[in-house]
């Protein structure tokens, strides 16, 4: 069977993949960037110690190859044509369809955040206490340290956005047009040094939360963080 995990949670995507692959005794796994069609054949077909049942594990395959190569072509072709095959893709973002649709018989895993941690990200600005209503409402779903995780990442963005004309940090080049000018909207609310000053105190509250200094739950402080703002 083809099984193709992928999507913008890579940590509920991940758990999914490493609990998969712990109940197959005999597998091999593969860096994407290492995978190619001679690869997959003698994986297969070759004589080797590998037992008759084969299992694959390929991770990022896709973040390295184009669909209109060559190489996809004879991957995907001989996939198609052998479907009985058991290999698994994980990737570490959401495939595009031109991707996905070249497996005719694949198994699509998709795991990506709930659409209310977006809305609450953009809500992030001063004086709207409505993000405080979104973060719990959307603890209810996703583990804090992770909704704070992506709080620090929205602010390392906004800084981004303020910075054009400079080198850009990769995560800001992975951003479609629509995204950017989201994250310019949301960044006229703040200067730049306030945006500094904020980037600071999560820093913080990073920190104390890690060492214990803190006599508050980190999901108290992200409360209080977001009335400050």
């Amino acid at each position: 069977m083809i099984t193709i995990v992928h999507g913008d949670d890579i940590v509920t995507s991940r758990n999914f993949y490493i609990d998969f692959r712990s109940k197959l005794n005999n597998h091999k796994v593969f860096d994407g960037k290492d995978f190619d069609y001679n690869t997959l054949f003698q994986t297969f077909e070759g004589n080797t110690l590998f037992s008759d049942e084969k299992n694959v594990f390929v991770e990022n395959f896709f973040s390295n190859i184009k669909t209109v190569s060559n190489e996809f072509k004879k991957i995907s072709d001989y996939l198609n044509k052998n479907s009985k095959v058991n290999i698994l893709f994980w990737e570490d973002k959401e495939l595009t369809k031109s991707y996905l649709s070249s497996f005719n018989s694949a198994e699509i895993k998709l795991f990506n955040y709930p659409q209310v941690l977006f809305s609450f990200l953009d809500s992030i600005k001063p004086g709207n206490f409505h993000s405080n209503e979104l973060f719990h409402q959307l603890k209810n779903t996703m583990a804090v340290e992770l909704i704070f995780f992506m709080i620090i990442r929205q602010f390392r963005l906004l800084l981004g956005v303020l910075d054009e004309g400079k080198d850009k940090i990769d995560e800001m080049k992975r951003l479609a047009p629509w995204q950017i000018g989201k994250l310019k909207s949301q960044a006229r609310f703040f200067s730049k040094e306030k945006l500094l000053i904020i980037y600071k105190n999560l820093y913080i509250i990073d920190y104390q939360t890690k060492f214990g200094l803190t006599p508050l739950s980190l999901d108290k402080n992200i409360d209080i963080f977001l009335s400050d703002l």
